[in-house]
């Protein structure tokens, strides 16, 4: 196969470079504002940092880490290691000096691009051949600027000797038990996962606007950046999770790619926004969500919306919806969630706004997606269709099974967890429990996770503890059960909520949540107590995963005591 058609990542990037499009390929804030990053700018630094990576000796198959936040440099270092064949480790902002000198360790890594000298000190006893902050990068630029002008044909010769099935990437699974394990993610899965875009439609165009603040070390973050460059679209960085509401505004994305935690934050504060408003202004925020919540149905079912409804929705949208629009920017158009359960009364609550939020859904070991709503296409609390190219099915027991040209090549040095997930066939075994409906697939589960009572009762907890979410006064929740003689549950609350009720008035807001969410439901999946922790869940207390999701034994043996109390007589 001719270098022209070889689908590789370092050939994505040329083809994007080659280009000539006239909008920015990055926005990175600086004194203040927002600097422009064309695409030229961006071709130029990855050639230098690729031909300095080159000096130094680094070659085809070497492992190189990236520890940093959500940034340019981490990007354009991607792009540098794809173009010489070196295989990305990349490692979690947030991950202890344990955790990222277990990556390091095990990738076999020849060298590490931390962020600054705070991430140098985590990985200070490793044992490494380089070791670079991003200070050092335009050293290492000069550097690839003298080597190309002695070597100038250097560069192309190492692009040329990388294949499809050549590895691109490991990326580290932030399992909820357990070490983390390394997919390896070949040069034509990512490649692909890219490319499936091209089939859906206008999901993304290249006239859009969005705003990452997503871990890059994260199979979803590093998906949106690499189709920032198939696509053509502007991509602006956000390295604090934190600053999501301040940046809205001020980048004025079209497009947010989020896990569900901050859709329920952005959620909370609107309802929050609106409690606080006049008598009148209540009332007219409660009719206004009203009339946008029937025209969402009727769209949600591709029914027509009735001219009436549609006059009655414009005004709503003039005197409501278009000003909370215009708190994140004003050019929203669509979200797209993934990475853990969205509760469908969010999605709702955002197109009853006007804002339609399409969740999709996959794992690592698929390079990413295999299913996702689409804008002419969707379900709420569904997960979507299958993507072009996906083949799905449902096990006997349950599990969603998955068959792709993006499955990965394996776990790096672990054969045996390998062959537990991939079959003779194929078929990639999530692990999780879900059921096809016309072609549309909903996640009900962790096939892991279910509890099953000491009744013999099998009870899925996320479809509970969704439903607790839904409160603005609840941030997180843990439902508990297995083996046990009745489902309880550990909730936590959103201080900027809950702050300045009383305890008895906090606990009374919770029951009413958890009373609605025992309506209409069986007996035995009912909740029957619940304590409110003193705290919310944390990744500082390695009790989250990156993506947000619970790492259930951890929170449970933290909370061992408040369990325990929850059975007591």
């Amino acid at each position: 196969m001719s270098l022209e058609t070889e689908r590789t990542i370092g050939r994505l990037w040329q083809n994007a470079t080659a280009q000539e499009r006239p909008r920015p390929a990055y926005l990175v804030e600086e004194n203040g504002g927002w600097r422009e990053v064309s695409w030229v700018e961006a071709q130029r630094a990855v050639d230098e940092l690729a031909n300095g990576l080159l000096a130094l000796g680094v070659r085809k198959g070497d492992a190189f880490g990236i520890l940093a936040s959500t940034r340019l440099e981490w990007v354009l270092f991607d792009f540098a290691l794809a173009l010489v064949g070196a295989i990305g480790a990349p490692v979690y902002m947030a991950s202890s000096p344990r955790d990222a000198a277990y990556v390091l360790e095990h990738s076999d890594a020849v060298g590490v691009l931390v962020e600054d000298e705070e991430q140098r000190e985590k990985i200070a006893g490793a044992r490494l051949k380089h070791m670079l902050t991003f200070a050092d990068l335009d050293t290492l630029r000069a550097r690839g600027r003298e080597f190309a002008a002695a070597q100038p044909d250097a560069l192309d010769e190492a692009a040329s000797t990388i294949g499809e099935d050549d590895l691109f990437t490991y990326i580290y699974t932030s399992g909820t038990t357990g070490p983390p394990k390394a997919c390896m993610i070949t040069q034509r899965n990512y490649y692909d996962m890219v490319a499936v875009v091209d089939k859906l439609g206008a999901v993304v165009r290249p006239d859009d606007v969005m705003l990452l603040y997503l871990p890059l070390a994260h199979n979803f973050g590093r998906l949106m950046h690499l189709l920032s460059a198939h696509v053509g679209f502007t991509l602006a960085f956000c390295p604090d999770p934190l600053r999501i509401a301040e940046m809205l505004p001020r980048v004025r994305p079209t497009l947010l790619p989020s896990v569900p935690r901050v859709y329920e934050k952005l959620h909370a504060a609107v309802m929050a926004a609106f409690d606080e408003g006049s008598p009148l202004k209540r009332r007219i925020a409660r009719r206004a969500l009203g009339v946008g919540t029937e025209v969402s149905r009727r769209r949600e079912a591709g029914a027509r919306v009735p001219p009436l409804l549609a006059l009655r929705n414009a005004v709503a949208d003039r005197l409501v919806f278009s000003k909370v629009r215009k708190k994140l920017g004003g050019r929203f158009r669509l979200g797209i969630s993934g990475g853990a359960p969205l509760p469908a009364e969010i999605g709702r609550f955002f197109h009853a706004l006007g804002i339609l939020i399409v969740e999709g859904y996959g794992l690592t070991e698929c390079t990413s997606a295999a299913t996702v709503n689409r804008p002419e296409r969707f379900r709420f609390g569904t997960v979507g269709p299958a993507l072009p190219g996906v083949e799905l099915r449902i096990a006997d027991d349950g599990e969603i099974l998955i068959r792709t040209v993006t499955n990965f090549a394996g776990y790096y040095k672990d054969e045996a967890a390998t062959r537990e997930i991939l079959d003779d066939e194929g078929w990639l075994h999530s692990g999780d429990i879900g059921h096809l409906d016309d072609g549309f697939l909903t996640v009900t589960d962790r096939k892991k996770d279910l509890i099953v009572t000491a009744g013999g009762k099998n009870i899925p907890p996320q479809n509970l503890e969704n439903a607790l979410k839904a409160s603005k006064y609840i941030s997180q929740v843990l439902v508990i059960g297995d083996r046990r003689p009745y489902v309880a549950a550990l909730v936590t609350l959103d201080d900027a909520v809950a702050n300045g009720l009383s305890d008895e008035e906090k606990r009374a807001r919770v029951q009413e949540a958890v009373d609605r969410t025992n309506h209409d439901r069986s007996r035995f999946e009912q909740i029957k107590r619940f304590a409110i922790l003193p705290r919310d869940f944390s990744a500082e207390e390695d009790e989250v995963t990156p993506t947000l999701k619970l790492k259930r034994r951890v929170c449970e043996e933290h909370f061992a005591a408040e369990i325990e109390a929850l059975y007591q007589d």
